[in-house]
């Protein structure tokens, strides 16, 4: 069997891909390893042909015995310790949740569901450098698998309304903090007129207590519309990634655009997306739908009303789960080849650790 090491576990994005390499039974196809940064020789996690002693995860003799590296360790640590490794002269297979090398031209970003002949293809050449995609992008690609497939994307504009698990651990926490200090506030004169609550609340979300260390920001009772660094475009780098790396998972010829606002919104988990899509010719409706639907196993057509809209296409209906949603599917009053629709999924799961567990088990297998 394999030898398998794990680094960065212990986070959101670690701790869902232990759950799910669980309850697929995963370890059982190979030795597992946990390495750590801080607690190496204590107890590692039990699981099926598991190491007893988690390891260092800064020792490259350690990291070098293994035969395929899986890091959820963050981009700082990749970019550290991967040279390190690769210049040591160590020929495994490194698999990373970090943007570290997602655009680097020896690697694979890697999305199952649209792109596994191609992860196949390159495994059989001899790649060795897999990295999962960003979450918007692999979730936009596997709602919309089926008309890229069919190649009648002219372009798609993404506006995005993403969590606050997006950003860590810490800022999800912090949300829920900031709930908190509105709920302490509102319970202490729950009987105020509506107005006078409202400025109530808006000046303590403006205030120097109200808890915002990690995002800067209120993000309760508000939306932060701009998410990670600046460019000189003007679009954040988290729009810009878009249609990189979009591009990139779908091996085009001809670059298809997208682009749109990525906005930070209250939500704990999931993040949303409302589409305009323009299609390279006309199509009917019904086939649109039937083209989205019968794309892969993990896309669910959802019908464009109300009630079905309300239960199935919010982040509490999706959270934890694996499919990905798509609905308010309707051809515009813009043209003919112009679609609306709106799609969600689980970031930590299809939008960050499935594919690196599809990944290893490809791998594997």
């Amino acid at each position: 069997m394999k030898r398998v090491g794990f680094i960065g576990w212990r986070g959101m994005v670690g701790s869902v891909l232990m759950d799910r390499l669980s309850q697929e039974n995963d370890f059982n196809f190979m030795e597992s390893y946990f390495f750590s940064t801080s607690q190496a020789g204590t107890a590692a996690p039990k699981v099926k042909n598991g190491s007893p002693k988690l390891l260092s995860a800064m020792d490259i003799k350690e990291l070098s015995s293994m035969d395929i590296l899986v890091s959820c360790q963050g981009g700082e640590y990749t970019t550290e310790m991967f040279p390190a490794l690769r210049n040591s002269g160590w020929k495994g297979i490194w698999i990373d949740a970090a943007s570290t090398l997602r655009l680097k031209d020896d690697a694979i970003i890697v999305l199952d569901p649209v792109n596994r002949t191609f992860i196949q293809e390159s495994i059989d050449k001899g790649v060795k450098n897999f990295v999962g995609g960003n979450c918007t992008v692999s979730l936009l690609l596997i709602a919309l698998d089926g008309l890229f497939k069919e190649n009648l994307v002219e372009w798609v504009s993404s506006m995005t309304y993403q969590a606050a698990s997006g950003a860590g651990a810490k800022n999800m926490i912090e949300l829920l903090d900031q709930m908190r200090s509105v709920g302490q506030a509102f319970n202490s004169n729950p009987s105020s007129e509506a107005l006078e609550l409202e400025r109530q609340m808006t000046n303590l979300m403006n205030g120097e207590s109200f808890p915002k260390a990690n995002f800067g920001h209120p993000l309760a009772l508000n939306v932060l519309p701009y998410i990670d660094s600046e460019l000189p475009s003007g679009q954040s780098k988290e729009e810009w990634k878009a249609q990189v790396e979009a591009n990139k998972i779908l091996q085009t010829k001809t670059v298809i655009p997208i682009d749109g606002t990525c906005v930070r919104v209250g939500a704990l988990r999931c993040h949303s997306q409302g589409l305009t899509i323009k299609l390279k010719k006309s199509a009917s409706l019904s086939s649109v739908e039937e083209i989205i639907s019968n794309a892969n196993p993990w896309v669910k057509l959802v019908p464009n009303n109300k009630p079905d809209t309300l239960k199935e296409l919010t982040p509490a209906a999706v959270s934890g789960k694996l499919h990905v949603p798509i609905g308010r599917v309707r051809q515009m009053t813009l043209g003919e080849n112009f679609y609306n629709a709106f799609t969600l999924g689980d970031q930590l799961l299809w939008g960050a650790a499935e594919p690196l567990r599809c990944l290893l088990r490809q791998v594997l297998n």
